[in-house]
C-alpha cells in the first residue's frame, strides 16, 4: 500500500465522519459507526503501521476527532468512542514497534508515526481540549462508588492514557528551534493542563482514598509533566538571584575571560614577521621520522608544540562495542509562568499527596500488581521531589514515607537488579544504564536528605538522622555499595553524567562516615564472612565387610534374631521419600538398596518391616514378595538380598525415613549458617584503603580528564577522593601515572588555571613527590607506564624483592648433579626426561617447574617448550615389535576372559587409544572381526565407575541364565564405546575449552569426585571459602531457575565482591571452574565465566554439592578409582567364585519354595519381579 496515497476503505470512512466548516463540525449520521471502523482497521495494521501513518497524513485528529469532541460532548457514545480511537492513535512509537527498528525501512516507519505524534502534541496545546476533558473527569469523579459503572470507570482510565500518551510524545528541538525561557509544545500543553483545571483533578486522584486504584496512571503523568524540569531550577523561579549565585556566576565569567585572554595572547605571539610561505624547514634533533633520519619540519616554530605523528593520518574508527556511552538528554529552561505553575504544584503535592501516593504506588510494586519497569517512576519522583523539599523550605515530615530503611534497602536492591541485567541484557543495555543511573540518583537523594536533617534545629529531626545513619553505616551492604559501583564503572554502557553523580554520592557518604566516627570511640559495625560448615552428627564409620565368610557370619546373626519376631512389626518405618525428585515408581531400587543396607549393619527387624512397607506400597509383580508370603520365603528373599551386589552409590549406609519432620528443617537451618554474621570495630582509615586500588581511581581520573566542564562541586569531591589517598593514607606513588600526570600538565597549562586553585595545589604536590622518589628509585621513570596496586607502590617506595629471594637457590654440587644427570639420559629413548630426573636428584623436593627452569638457566635446553610434558597416548604412532609382541602375549593371555579389551589396555606398556589396538589387533588376525572383542554383559556395564560391584540388573541376568543379548544392540554399543575412544586424542586438546563434555564426565552419578574435593581442599586452605559459598550458591540457584522455567541459557558468573572477583582471576580456582564444566571467555566480547546451557539440572546440583567445604583432607586411595593392586586380584576372583556359587544356591532355593506355590515358569523366578522393578 502506497503510504502517501490514502486506501480507498480508510479515504470513504473517514469521509463518513464529517467535516469542518470554518469553527464548526457537522458530523454524519455514520459517524459513530466510522470511528469504530476505524479501530477495527487498527486492530489489523501490518508490521510498518500503515493504518496509522496514512492517518496520520490525513490529520485526522487535528481535523476531526478533536471538533467531535469540542462540540458533540453530549453524545456519550461518540465522545467515549473517539477517545478510545485517540488513545489508540497517541500511543507511543515504542510501543507499536516494540523498540528502535534496525533495519532502515522500518526506522523510516517509526520516525514517520513519530512526527505524526509531534503533530497531534501540538493540536493538544489547546485550553479548550483540556477544558473538555477535565469537565468530563470531573463529572465523573463526582460520583460516588457504588453508583459509577464499568463505563465510567474505563472512560475514566482512558482519559489518564490519553493525557499520558500526549505528555510522552518527545519533543523536536530542530523544529521547534526554541532556547531557553521560551515556551516548547512541552509548556504549552502544561499551560493547557493548567488553565482547564486538570492539574487540580491530577492532585485530586493522588490524594483521594476512594482513588486509589489510579495510583500508577497518577504517577506516571506527574514524572511526565516535569520531564524537562530539575528542582533547583523550579525552586529557584520567581525569586532573585542569592549572592552566592552571583558570586558563581562571576567566577565562571571571571574563568572565561582569563581563558579568551591567553587564547588571543597566544595568537598574537604565533603571528610571523614574515608570510607563511617563508616559513623555513627545520631539523628536528632527536626525533626519527619514518627512517634513521631525523623529522624535517616545514611549518613555523610557533606551531611545532602541536606537532604529532598522526598528522594526515585517517581517523582511526572506533568499534561501537568500545565508544562511550552516550548522555540521555539535556534540559532545558521552561518559561517564567510554567515554572510558576509547576513551582506551586510541587509545594501542593508534597504537602497533601506525596506521602499517600508514594506509599500506594510502593505497596503495588511489592505485590507486583505493577506493570515491568513502573519503579522507574517511583525512583524519579523519590529523588525530583525529595531534592525539590531539600532546596525549597526542607520539612521532613513532607517526606517522612520515603526517609526509611525500608527506601534505602529497595533502592539498593534495584541497583543490583539493574546491574545484573546490564550485564545479561547488552542489546538493552543503554535502557539498563538509565534505569541504574535513575536509582544512583535517588539513593544520593536520601543521603543528602539525611545530611540535612542533621542539620536541623528540631532535637527529633536530628535524632531519626542518627538512627538511619547507624543503620546504614552498620550494615554492609549499604556501606560498600560506592565500593562495588566504582569497581564495575564501564563508561561504554554507563554515561559521564552517572560516573559524576557516583563520585558525588560517594564523596558525600565518605564525609557523613568521617563526621559520624569522629563522635565516637568505637563503632561497630556488621561483618559477614563464610563460615566453615561441621559436620553435626558423627563421622562416617567405616563400611561393613562384605567378603563371602562376613555375609555369612552377619546372616546367621540376623537369621537368629528374626526367627523369634512375631507377625506384627512396627510399621513406623516409610520404604519412600516424599519429598524426593525422583517419581514414586522409580523409589523400588532405592528401597531394594536400603532393605540390603539394614541387613549389613544387622539390623534384622528394620529390614524385615522395610521388606513389608515396600510390598505394601509397591505390590504389584511381586517384587517384594507376594502378600501371602510364607516367613520361609521371607527369610530366604532377605538371605539372596543380603549376598546380592547392588549399586551402593543410591543411599549411603542406612538411614530409615521415619514418620518425623525435624530432618528437614535441620537441613535447612545449616544451610542458612554457612554465612556467619559478626560485629567488628570499624576504623574509617581501614574503609579508606579499600579505595587505594587502580580499578577505582581510574573512574575519578576519567572524570578529571574533563575538569574545565565539571562543576566546582564535582573537581572538589575529585580532589578530596585523591587527596585522601596521596596524603591520608601516604599513597602518593599510587597516582605515578603518566595519564595522571598528563592531565595535571594539562592543568597547570590552562590559563583559567586560577578557578581550580585546588586540582593546582594536589598536582604540584604529586610532581614534588615524585621528583624525590626518582632521585632515590631510578626505576620510577619506568613505572610512569603501569597502574600499580598496594603490593607494586611498597615495593616502588621500600625497594624491590629480589627474584632469588623468592626461589630456593641451586648450590653448585646440585648443578653439576643435574648436567651430569641430564648429559646420561638426554640420548634415551624416555618419553619425559624430567620425570626421569625427578628421582634421582639428591633433593627430592625440587619439582617438574624448577628443573625445567634450572634446566633453561644452565643453557641446557633453549626453551622450556622442549620438557612440555607430552600427552598420553597421541604421540605413539608407530608399533615397535618389542610392543607388537607384547600385545600379541597379551592376547593369547585374555583372549577367554570376559573383557579382552580392557585386560589388555590396563596391561599395555604404551598407553594408546582403544581404537588403535583395536585395528593393530584386527591389522595382526588376531581377530576376525570387532564383535570378537565385544564386553561379556555379564561383568560390564558400570565397572568404571563402580569397581566390581554389580547393578541389579547383572546381578539378576547371572541369576536366571537369561537369553544372550540383541546382537544389533551389542553392535551398536559398541560401535558408541569405539567412537568415544577415537575421539580421545580430540577430547585431551580440546579440553580447556569443551566444559559441557567434562561436566557430562563428571556429574554422570551423585558422588563427589576426589579430584575435584582436593581441588576445594586447597582452595578452603588458601582462604577461599567466600567464593566457594558464592559459586556454590550460582549453581544451585541457576539450577532452581532452569527447573521452574524449564529453559536453559548461559549464566555469566558476575563477582560482586572484591574477593569473589580476585577468586575469578586465580589459576587455581579457574582451574576448579573448567573442573566443573564451567565455559571461560569466549572473546573479547565476553568479560564473565558462564555457566553452559547444555549443564542438566541434576549436574548443576552434583556439581554444587561437590563444593560443600570439608574439615579433613579428603584420601585418594586405590578404592576411589575403582582399581585394584595386583596382589588383591586374586583374592577378588576368588570372592567372585564364592558369590556366585552363593547366589545359584540362593536361586535354587527360591525356585523350589515357587514351585510349592504352583507359579508358572515366566513368573516363578526372582528375576522376573526385579526387573519389573528397575524397569
Amino acid at each position: 500500500v502506497d503510504l502517501f496515497m490514502m486506501n480507498c476503505e480508510l479515504l470513504a470512512t473517514c469521509s463518513a465522519l464529517g467535516y469542518l466548516e470554518g469553527d464548526t463540525y457537522h458530523k454524519e449520521a455514520d459517524c459513530l459507526e466510522s470511528v469504530k471502523d476505524l479501530i477495527r482497521y487498527l486492530r489489523h495494521e501490518d508490521d510498518a503501521r500503515d493504518v496509522r501513518q496514512q492517518l496520520g497524513e490525513s490529520q485526522i485528529v487535528q481535523n476531526d476527532l478533536l471538533p467531535i469532541i469540542i462540540q458533540h460532548r453530549q453524545d456519550k457514545a461518540l465522545f467515549d468512542a473517539c477517545i478510545r480511537l485517540m488513545v489508540n492513535l497517541t500511543q507511543p512509537a515504542m510501543l507499536c514497534f516494540g523498540k528502535v527498528p534496525d533495519d532502515p525501512v522500518f526506522r523510516h516507519h517509526f520516525l514517520q508515526v513519530t512526527s505524526h505524534l509531534q503533530a497531534y502534541k501540538e493540536a493538544f496545546a489547546s485550553e479548550s481540549v483540556f477544558c473538555i476533558l477535565s469537565e468530563t473527569l470531573y463529572n465523573l469523579l463526582q460520583l460516588d462508588w457504588e453508583q459509577r459503572q464499568e463505563e465510567d470507570n474505563l472512560l475514566i482510565e482512558r482519559i489518564l492514557l490519553l493525557v499520558r500518551n500526549v505528555l510522552h510524545v518527545p519533543a523536536d528541538p530542530s523544529e521547534e528551534k526554541k532556547v531557553d525561557d521560551d515556551a516548547s509544545v512541552h509548556d504549552r500543553v502544561l499551560w493547557a493542563i493548567h488553565m482547564s483545571g486538570f492539574d487540580d483533578l491530577i492532585k485530586f486522584l493522588a490524594s483521594a482514598q476512594s482513588e486509589q486504584q489510579w495510583s500508577m496512571h497518577v504517577l506516571e503523568i506527574i514524572s511526565l509533566m516535569f520531564r524537562d524540569q530539575t528542582p533547583e531550577a523550579l525552586v529557584s523561579a520567581g525569586h532573585a538571584r542569592s549572592a552566592e549565585e552571583k558570586k558563581k556566576d562571576s567566577n565562571e565569567l571571571e574563568a572565561l575571560r582569563q581563558k579568551e585572554h591567553a587564547e588571543k595572547h597566544s595568537r598574537t605571539l604565533q603571528r610571523g614577521t614574515r608570510h607563511s610561505r617563508f616559513g623555513g624547514s627545520f631539523v628536528v634533533q632527536g626525533l626519527k621520522a619514518i627512517g634513521d633520519k631525523d623529522v624535517i619540519y616545514h611549518r613555523n616554530l610557533q606551531n611545532f608544540k602541536d606537532y604529532t605523528h598522526d598528522i594526515g593520518k585517517a581517523v582511526r574508527r572506533v568499534p561501537k562495542r568500545h565508544r562511550k556511552a552516550q548522555e540521555s538528554g539535556e534540559k532545558r529552561r521552561s518559561a517564567l509562568n510554567v515554572r510558576l505553575f509547576l513551582r506551586e504544584f510541587c509545594v501542593d503535592f508534597l504537602e497533601n499527596c506525596y506521602n499517600r501516593l508514594m506509599y500506594l504506588v510502593k505497596e503495588s510494586l511489592i505485590r507486583e500488581q505493577t506493570q515491568q519497569h513502573d519503579e522507574t517512576y517511583y525512583l524519579w519522583a523519590l529523588s525530583f521531589f525529595m531534592a525539590f523539599n531539600r532546596g525549597s523550605c526542607f520539612r521532613a515530615d513532607l517526606v517522612s514515607e520515603t526517609m526509611s530503611i525500608r527506601a534505602f534497602h529497595f533502592i539498593e536492591r534495584n541497583i543490583t537488579n539493574y546491574y545484573e541485567m546490564l550485564l545479561t541484557d547488552r542489546k538493552e543495555a543503554t535502557s539498563w544504564s538509565r534505569r541504574m543511573h535513575l536509582a544512583l540518583k535517588a539513593y544520593q537523594e536520601l543521603l543528602l536528605t539525611v545530611n540535612e536533617m542533621d542539620r536541623s534545629e528540631d532535637e527529633s529531626i536530628r535524632q531519626s538522622s542518627s538512627v538511619i545513619k547507624s543503620n546504614i553505616f552498620y550494615l554492609m551492604e549499604y556501606r560498600e555499595i560506592f565500593l562495588t559501583l566504582l569497581r564495575k564503572y564501564d563508561e561504554t554502557k554507563q554515561p559521564e553524567s552517572y560516573l559524576k553523580d557516583l563520585v558525588e554520592s560517594t564523596h558525600l557518604f565518605l564525609r557523613m562516615l568521617d563526621r559520624f566516627c569522629k563522635g565516637r570511640k568505637n563503632l561497630m559495625v556488621q561483618r559477614k564472612r563464610v563460615k566453615r560448615r561441621k559436620s553435626q552428627g558423627k563421622k562416617k564409620e567405616a563400611a561393613p565387610e562384605t567378603s563371602p565368610e562376613a555375609l555369612e557370619e552377619t546372616w546367621k546373626i540376623v537369621e537368629e534374631e528374626l526367627k523369634g519376631l512375631s507377625e506384627s512389626l512396627t510399621q513406623s518405618l516409610v520404604p519412600f521419600d516424599a519429598t524426593s525428585e525422583t517419581p514414586l515408581e522409580d523409589q523400588r531400587t532405592e528401597a531394594m538398596v536400603r532393605v540390603q543396607d539394614a541387613l549389613l549393619v544387622r539390623m534384622g527387624p528394620e529390614a524385615l518391616g522395610l521388606l513389608r512397607a515396600a510390598r505394601s506400597v509397591w505390590p504389584e509383580g511381586d517384587v517384594f514378595g507376594s502378600a501371602d508370603v510364607e516367613p520361609e520365603e521371607e527369610l530366604e528373599l532377605l538371605k539372596q538380598i543380603l549376598h546380592a551386589k547392588l549399586p551402593s552409590n543410591l543411599n549411603a549406609g542406612f538411614k530409615p525415613l521415619l514418620l518425623t519432620s525435624g530432618s528437614s528443617q535441620t537441613m535447612e537451618e545449616e544451610e542458612l549458617e554457612s554465612v556467619q554474621v559478626s560485629e567488628t570495630e570499624f576504623k574509617f582509615l581501614d574503609f579508606i584503603k579499600r579505595f587505594a586500588t587502580p580499578g577505582i581511581v581510574r573512574p575519578y581520573l576519567l572524570l578529571l580528564k574533563s575538569y574545565s566542564k565539571n562543576t566546582p562541586h564535582t573537581n572538589h569531591c575529585i580532589a578530596r577522593m585523591l587527596h585522601r589517598l596521596a596524603v591520608d593514607l601516604k599513597m602518593d606513588a599510587l597516582l605515578f601515572q603518566l595519564s595522571v600526570f598528563h592531565i595535571f600538565n594539562k592543568i597547570l597549562n590552562d590559563p583559567a588555571a586560577a578557578a581550580y586553585q585546588e586540582l593546582v595545589t594536589l598536582g604540584k604536590y604529586l610532581v614534588k613527590r615524585f621528583v624525590s622518589l626518582a632521585a632515590q628509585n631510578n626505576k620510577a621513570y619506568v613505572e610512569l607506564l603501569f597502574w600499580k596496586n598496594v603490593g607494586a607502590v611498597r615495593e616502588m617506595t621500600e625497594g624491590y624483592t629480589k627474584e632469588e629471594e623468592k626461589r630456593p637457590a641451586w648450590t653448585e654440587e646440585e648443578e653439576e648433579e643435574l648436567r651430569r644427570l641430564y648429559e646420561e639420559h638426554r640420548d634415551s629413548e624416555v618419553p619425559d626426561i624430567v620425570e626421569t630426573l625427578l628421582p634421582l636428584l639428591s633433593n627430592s623436593n625440587r619439582t617438574r617447574r624448577q628443573v625445567v627452569t634450572q634446566l633453561v638457566h644452565m643453557r641446557l635446553v633453549d626453551n622450556a617448550k622442549e620438557l612440555k610434558k607430552p600427552k598420553k597416548g597421541t604421540r605413539i604412532v608407530l608399533w615397535t615389535e618389542e610392543q607388537e609382541l607384547e600385545l600379541q602375549m597379551l592376547f593369547e593371555e585374555y583372549r577367554d576372559s570376559d573383557d579382552v579389551l580392557g585386560n589388555i589396555m590396563k596391561k599395555l606398556t604404551a598407553k594408546r587409544s582403544r581404537a588403535r589396538v583395536v585395528d593393530k589387533l584386527l591389522s595382526m588376525g588376531l581377530v576376525s572381526e570387532r564383535r570378537e572383542l565385544y564386553k561379556k554383559r555379564s561383568r560390564s556395564a558400570h565397572g568404571k565407575s563402580t569397581g566390581n560391584i554389580m547393578t541389579e540388573e547383572e546381578f539378576l541376568a547371572e541369576l536366571t541364565q537369561g537369553t544372550q543379548d540383541d546382537p544389533v544392540d551389542r553392535d551398536d554399543e559398541f560401535e558408541s564405546e569405539e567412537s568415544e575412544e577415537e575421539d580421545l586424542e580430540e577430547q585431551e586438546s580440546e579440553r580447556s575449552l569443551n566444559g559441557g563434555r567434562r561436566s557430562q564426565g563428571m556429574h554422570s552419578t551423585g558422588e563427589r569426585r576426589p579430584d575435584v574435593e582436593n581441588m576445594v581442599y586447597a582452595l578452603q586452605q588458601e582462604g577461599m571459602s567466600g567464593p566457594l559459598l558464592w559459586l556454590q550458591n550460582c549453581l544451585n540457584k541457576t539450577a532452581d531457575d532452569r527447573e521452574n522455567d524449564g529453559l536453559s541459557q548461559p549464566v555469566p558468573l558476575a563477582p560482586f565482591t572484591e574477593s569473589n572477583e580476585e577468586a575469578m582471576e586465580n589459576k587455581s580456582f579457574q582451574r576448579l571452574l573448567r573442573k566443573l564444566g564451567m565455559r571461560a571467555p569466549a572473546n573479547e566480547q565476553e568479560s564473565f565465566w558462564r555457566i553452559p546451557a547444555k549443564i542438566s539440572v541434576s549436574e548443576l546440583r552434583s556439581a554444587a554439592a561437590a563444593l560443600s567445604p570439608k574439615e579433613d583432607k579428603p584420601k585418594n586411595d586405590d578404592e576411589q578409582d575403582g582399581t585394584r593392586s595386583p596382589a588383591e586380584e586374586p583374592r577378588g576372583e576368588e570372592e567372585d567364585d564364592a558369590t556366585r556359587e552363593q547366589r545359584a544356591q540362593a536361586l535354587r532355593a527360591l525356585l523350589l519354595a515357587r514351585k510349592r506355590k504352583r507359579f508358572t515358569d515366566e513368573d516363578a523366578g526372582i528375576c522376573g519381579r526385579f526387573i519389573f522393578c528397575l524397569g
